[in-house]
């Protein structure tokens, strides 16, 4: 299975979108679409979530359609940061998996709508490594976080893995860390100056104010089997510190900053679920978990066990749809 995923022709993208309806057809027969996922400080998610709100499995058509362009461009992602082979779809099934892993991420959800300005994101900082003047990609990341931010407000936290993440590329000066908070700050300048003009800037910065007073920080929204599952796949991604004598690892100082950032990424990912009592839907962990699993798969030799381990994480994402065993 792994081998017939580190390929990359029609057939293989026809297999993916085959599983992901698999995955999605439970929430499509019962309307799986929550109207409280609106929130006062995601004006973004809002606005879209209004637009589609006419027909409510528009919502569920737009988010399934929203997954097949996020694992597609995952994939990408991964292929021109040479994080796995130039010619290989492993990322974007994983990436499939993990991003669809129980039923309440298979709706239209905030962080779903983030993802796609979070991947550019983290796309645009790996490029920044081998980016002789970077200032433009800069300016982007800033854009793609405040985005993000306006549709899952949480994402704001990821500017401090930009941060982070530009010490690690080596790229440290005042200015060139001013530049993606230029561009962080410059959608929400406009925002605010739209709802001034408006005359009801007061209210809008009274919900921002009431976010911070009621939301609930620092909660555990995971249910047994969850727990166990998160502790399974964060076990498993380090596998190559285990058993490295499996793996045979491009050695190249490029991929392994990207690896090192993505290291950092999953630790504010990790932190992440518990800024939400709907942890699932916080997904920043599993995108990170999701680049560890693709490269560590793309570069794996002993491929026998691996198959059989992704043939029972596949069936078994899939039956979590079905079987209704997660609630417990």
């Amino acid at each position: 299975m792994i081998k017939f995923f580190r390929q990359s022709y029609i057939i293989q993208y026809i297999v993916m979108a085959i599983i992901a309806l698999a995955i999605w057809i439970p929430s499509f027969i019962a309307g799986n679409v929550d109207p409280e996922l609106r929130s006062p400080v995601a004006p973004l998610y809002n606005l879209v979530a209004d637009i589609l709100d006419f027909w409510p499995p528009a919502m569920l058509v737009f988010a399934f359609l929203l997954t097949i362009f996020n694992l597609m461009f995952f994939n990408a992602m991964l292929t021109s940061n040479q994080l796995v082979g130039k010619v290989s779809t492993l990322g974007g099934l994983i990436y499939l998996l993990l991003m669809n892993l129980f039923p309440s991420q298979t709706t239209f959800y905030p962080f779903l709508l983030a993802s796609v300005f979070l991947l550019m994101f983290i796309h645009t900082l790996f490029l920044i490594y081998q980016t002789p003047h970077p200032e433009l990609y800069l300016l982007n990341a800033g854009f793609y976080l405040s985005f993000a931010s306006m549709c899952y407000f949480p994402s704001l936290l990821l500017a401090v893995w930009g941060v982070i993440a530009l010490g690690v590329v080596h790229r440290g000066s005042l200015r060139l860390h001013l530049i993606p908070f230029l561009g962080l700050l410059l959608p929400y300048f406009f925002y605010f100056a739209a709802h001034y003009l408006m005359g009801d800037m007061v209210e809008v910065l009274q919900r921002y104010g009431n976010f911070f007073q009621n939301h609930q920080f620092f909660v555990m929204g995971l249910n047994k089997v969850e727990i166990i599952t998160l502790a399974f796949l964060l076990l498993a991604c380090m596998m190559p510190l285990l058993s490295p004598h499996l793996y045979s690892f491009e050695k190249s100082i490029a991929v392994r900053t990207k690896i090192l950032m993505t290291v950092i990424l999953l630790f504010f990912g990790i932190f992440m679920l518990f800024l939400d009592d709907k942890s699932l839907q916080s997904g920043v962990v599993f995108i990170a978990l999701s680049i560890f699993f693709s490269y560590e798969g793309a570069y794996l030799d002993k491929l026998k066990w691996s198959n059989v381990t992704l043939w029972i994480f596949l069936l078994g994402v899939v039956a979590t749809h079905y079987i209704p065993w997660t609630s417990l």
